[in-house]
């Protein structure tokens, strides 16, 4: 598609929380909240003209490598939220994207990601073949307090779970959903520790794509105030997520 009339290097979306995206106690659910923020980088690479469909007349598409949101509040039902982007960094293969989410003019999260462009035919990253130069940077802009760190995956971990790749899991890039990891993981947390909003942040990184019938063991490892999930695939790390707890 070529780039929108509407196009600008900084974007605002609205949503309306409804029901099926909240907890019992009326708040957003973690995974919806990265919902919106994958929708709306998505929104964000369409009007510029840098979306799935424009990239896949060259076979490729953008993943996510790694993502950091700190969080100082859960939007509600009904609530009506904007998130906001812009590209910190976009060169070769490589993006660092920023969103932030605000409710009635008030900052309640942000949001770091990095991107890779991946070849969907060879399965492996790949420089970037569509024009972006139309996308103004914004390196100082930072919608986070910390950037990315590196998750520890501890050796003491503890299996919890074990799972088969089902086609639920995946995605248009025929792959697991960046937002499915993190739904496996948070069904394993206490439902104390979401309900009442303890998890203050929390990081991902995402090392192998898993397929369908993809066989993996998810582990954890507990500390006072830090919650380690790793999954594995044949004894090989996939997935880690980090959760900061209050």
């Amino acid at each position: 598609m070529p780039i929108a009339p509407n196009f600008t290097s900084i974007l605002s979306k609205d949503y309306e929380i409804n029901f099926t995206q909240c907890l019992p106690s009326g708040n957003l659910k973690y995974t919806e909240l990265c919902n919106l923020l994958q929708l709306t980088a998505a929104t964000h690479s369409e009007i510029g003209g840098i979306s799935f469909t424009d990239m896949q007349e060259f076979d490729q598409a953008w993943v996510l490598s790694r993502m950091r949101v700190e969080i100082s509040a859960l939007p509600k039902w009904k609530d009506i939220v904007t998130v906001k982007t812009w590209i910190n960094s976009l060169e070769n293969s490589r993006s660092v994207r920023a969103l932030e989410v605000y409710v009635n003019g008030e900052k309640i999260a942000g949001c770091e990601t990095f991107w890779a462009v991946f070849n969907t035919q060879k399965r492996r990253p790949e420089l970037l073949t569509l024009a972006h130069d139309h996308f103004e940077l914004f390196p100082d802009i930072k919608a986070t307090e910390e950037g990315f760190s590196k998750i520890d995956i501890n050796p003491e971990k503890e299996e919890v779970f074990s799972k088969t790749v089902i086609l639920s899991d995946l995605d248009i890039v025929n792959h697991v959903n960046n937002v499915k990891y993190l739904e496996w993981c948070m069904d394993l947390v206490d439902e104390n520790i979401i309900l009442k909003q303890k998890i203050k942040s929390f990081e991902m990184n995402f090392m192998k794509e898993l397929s369908l019938r993809d066989e993996v063991m998810i582990h954890e490892n507990v500390s006072d105030d830090v919650i380690v999930f790793s999954i594995t695939k044949e004894d090989k790390n996939c997935f880690a997520l980090q959760l900061n707890l209050a």
